[in-house]
């Protein structure tokens, strides 16, 4: 399938109002798309099913799945970016749509004074700025974002009854491959000046072992045999970030328990957990519906040859399938609605 034609349907998904997501694994070249073939709002409740998940950050709302049973899938080898693709995405100044200067100030002071007093140890604010579209063409976008960030989890996602959203996220939260779980401590941030080799204060240094020890702490409940990385520096698109990778055995085969376990992480929302939510859902003053929430493939089904010097016969006998599910943080996206674009901004 050519890059035209892989658009052209996607175009056409959207013109009829049918659900379907785009999507291209970080530092990967194909880009894959689900089509699904009907216009139903499925749910995932126990993370059992198979297909593209699409989580909020509220726990106690139901996350959004496009099945593999009903889609077609899509995929072209990889995307060449030209500059007759580029085209300006706004029109007009970005206004902040949720609290004007002051009133942010305010709500920074509340989380200060909140971790002051002991109520929480860490709180992840976040406000939404609006921008009006220079035209109603969110493929445009997505091309966009498959050129700018090539290690980004980069995506479109659209349902006729929830909505449009794009992003390109540097975060995961979840991959598994069998019984073998990855997932990351990401935390600090500071602009990138042309190098990777940067000096990181004793705030952020503390705030990443913080992330990493509860991130730890909750995969006790699930997990075996955890593993940690050293600590490096990454980029995502302008800024750098402390990043700690983090490796377990599953238990069981049951996902919705590491991903309760795991979500949300103390990087998008704080700690302890449970007053850090209460906190937002107080103080935030706007829905970020499925900002900061995850996404991705879940329980796809993947052929695992056993032995690579063998036949292409004897390879079809003796290999497995083994499941696997790549979710990732839904960080740095917007949402379309008509011709205005609303951008998710943490701090």
């Amino acid at each position: 399938m050519t890059s035209d034609s892989f658009f052209e349907r996607l175009q056409g998904q959207y013109s009829d109002e049918w659900p379907f997501v785009a999507y291209r694994k970080p530092g990967k070249s194909s880009v894959k798309a689900l089509l699904q073939k009907n216009s139903k709002l499925n749910y995932s409740t126990e993370f059992t099913e198979s297909g593209f998940v699409f989580s909020p950050f509220d726990i106690d709302e139901p996350a959004i799945l496009i099945p593999l049973e009903s889609s077609e899938i899509i995929e072209i080898s990889s995307y060449h970016y030209t500059s007759e693709d580029s085209k300006d995405i706004f029109i007009g100044p970005v206004i902040d749509q949720t609290l004007n200067k002051e009133q942010h100030i305010d709500l920074i002071r509340e989380g200060l004074d909140a971790i002051d007093s002991g109520f929480i140890d860490k709180v992840v604010l976040s406000r939404v700025e609006k921008a009006p579209l220079s035209n109603n063409a969110p493929l445009s976008i997505l091309q966009e974002l498959l050129s700018a960030y090539p290690l980004a989890f980069v995506y479109l996602w659209f349902h006729p009854e929830v909505g449009l959203w794009l992003g390109a996220t540097p975060e995961t939260l979840l991959s598994v491959r069998g019984k073998n779980a990855t997932t990351m401590a990401l935390a600090g941030t500071q602009a990138y000046k042309g190098s990777l080799n940067v000096d990181w204060g004793a705030k952020e240094q503390n705030e990443q072992q913080l992330v990493t020890e509860e991130i730890m702490r909750k995969l006790k409940t699930c997990t075996s045999d955890i593993k940690t990385s050293e600590t490096s520096t990454v980029k995502a698109g302008n800024l750098l970030h402390l990043q700690t990778m983090i490796t377990a055995k599953l238990k069981d085969n049951d996902l919705s328990r590491i991903l309760n376990e795991l979500h949300p992480t103390p990087a998008i929302c704080g700690l302890p957990r449970n007053k850090a939510m209460e906190f937002i859902r107080s103080y935030e003053n706007y829905d970020r519906e499925f900002y900061t929430g995850f996404l991705g493939e879940l329980n796809f089904k993947e052929h695992k040859q056993r032995n690579g010097r063998k036949s292409n016969l004897e390879n079809n006998a003796y290999g497995s399938i083994m499941t696997v599910s790549s979710l990732y943080v839904n960080l740095r996206c917007m949402q379309i609605i008509g011709d205005e674009i609303f951008l998710y901004v943490g701090g």
